[in-house]
């Protein structure tokens, strides 16, 4: 036999080129888009790209025809790979160790108040200079409100690059946002103030144990609390007539600011239930622009004088001509009452009048006698000091704070001791027959008297929904 011709068959060029081709696109192809199925035909198409030289040599032209065939599928795959080499060539890649891009500019910081904190030390922290401190607190005078820190409260300060500040701002409630801002001509100060909504409230309660208890559970705040005591202290005295069962109901104003509660303002009408007798009031401006509460009936509620010069104290000692004195130990006339209250508890003047004498009297200790016209007079003993500008020939008003409960003179403890003179004569507090100041004026009764009908009448149109809600 001739010996036969052992070389490997040739293929055309082209085919050869092609299936390298093929070969590398397929492989960019399978590193971009690395789905499941993919991976599957990844490893077959290397494991036939890796295949002995020999292995393709001997392949027929017609199996490298099939192979490009079936490739032709994958050509937009292909198309998006292409794209993604070209843009990665295009655009060359940072270096590993290249840090991202950090945003410059003013920055903002938010502080909270904590207990002890100050404006400098706040500014410390910020890192804002105490010449800075000065220049913005001097800039105008409300600019010093923002030295009147409570703890929690937020200050958001702006700075430069420099440190230099930009900007301070701090939200005081829910209606105020109080701003300094800096320009060319230095530091300016702004607010915004929100103008929240009015909407009238109903709330009733039942006293247990205390007034300040019941009102709180009926929702009433402390403000509304007092503002009802003041209203009936004419009437009521709160310090000893407060009785378990006692019941009240209050229509006032209520701020809204979208859905959230963020205040209250003025009772316009209540009721008080007190030892089974009942005491109206109705909030009436008159045409003078003059407020005031008056009985549903357009009487008027305001006497001469108010019932008790503390709020809510407790009587320690009443009006007894023959007590024996508890640091004298002798029998000696109390030509007053003492009320017992925390040292500084504010004491409010019972009328308007002149004050006569304000400084040291003897065993009353610091004291303040107030004459109220001809007839009467008042005297307010023991106190720890008195209010500012409290000083003999003072026009006061009723209700106006006079000085501060303490311990002066001869006292065991603190307490306001109180005195009521007519004519001189020394009379129990407690017992006497207060004035009355004048009614509602006829031009104003039928104006009054409309509006009080409708707040009344809106008081039980709540209380019936109340108690049908209830029942339910």
């Amino acid at each position: 036999m001739g010996s036969q011709d052992t070389k490997s068959p040739r293929y055309p060029k082209s085919h050869l080129v092609a299936a390298s081709g093929i070969a590398a696109a397929l492989s960019i192809f399978l590193l971009v888009i690395p789905t499941t199925d993919v991976e599957a035909k990844k490893t077959f198409v290397q494991l036939e790209l890796q295949a002995p030289e020999s292995t393709i040599d001997q392949a027929s032209e017609q199996e490298l025809d099939a192979l490009v065939s079936d490739t032709v599928t994958l050509t937009k795959p292909l198309d998006i790979a292409k794209q993604a080499t070209q843009t990665a060539t295009a655009a060359p890649l940072l270096p590993a160790d290249a840090a991202p891009a950090i945003a410059t500019g003013p920055q903002w910081h938010s502080l909270t108040v904590n207990s002890g904190d100050t404006l400098s030390v706040l500014f410390e922290k910020a890192g804002v200079g105490v010449s800075t401190l000065h220049e913005v607190i001097n800039s105008s005078p409300e600019a010093k409100r923002f030295t009147r820190l409570n703890v929690g409260q937020i200050l958001e300060l702006q700075t430069a690059e420099s440190g230099e500040l930009l900007a301070m701002r701090s939200k005081l409630n829910d209606l105020e946002t109080i701003r300094i801002d800096h320009s060319d001509e230095g530091y300016s100060f702004s607010k915004d103030v929100i103008e929240p909504e009015v909407s009238e409230r109903y709330v009733q309660g039942t006293i247990d144990s205390s007034l300040f208890l019941a009102a709180q559970r009926a929702g009433l705040n402390h403000n509304l609390t007092m503002q009802m005591a003041s209203i009936f202290g004419y009437d009521v005295d709160f310090a000893r007539d407060i009785r378990k069962g006692d019941h009240f109901e209050v229509l006032f104003e209520e701020l809204r600011v979208g859905d959230k509660t963020v205040g209250s303002k003025n009772i316009l009408a209540a009721r008080f239930v007190n030892r089974g007798k009942t005491f109206t009031a109705v909030r009436y401006t008159d045409q003078n622009n003059f407020t005031s509460y008056y009985r549903a009936d357009g009487t008027s509620m305001r006497k001469a004088f108010i019932r008790t010069p503390v709020d809510f104290a407790r009587i320690s000692s009443r009006f007894n001509p023959g007590r024996l004195h508890p640091v004298l130990n002798r029998i000696r006339a109390h030509k007053g009452v003492d009320y017992a209250a925390s040292t500084g508890t504010p004491i409010k003047a019972t009328g308007d009048g002149r004050v006569v004498s304000a400084g040291r009297k003897g065993g009353y200790g610091n004291a303040v006698v107030i004459q109220h016209g001809q007839k009467y007079q008042t005297l307010y003993g023991h106190m720890s000091r008195f209010a500012r500008g409290i000083t003999a020939g003072t026009h006061v008003t009723q209700g106006q704070v006079i000085g501060y409960v303490g311990m002066t003179g001869l006292a065991t403890g603190p307490h306001l001791h109180y005195e009521f003179r007519v004519d001189g004569r020394h009379v129990d507090p407690l017992g006497v027959k207060l004035p009355v100041a004048d009614p509602i004026p006829q031009r104003e009764r039928t104006a009054f008297l409309g509006i009080s009908n409708k707040l009344m009448a809106s008081m039980d149109q709540n209380r019936t929904t109340q108690i049908a809600a209830l029942e339910q």
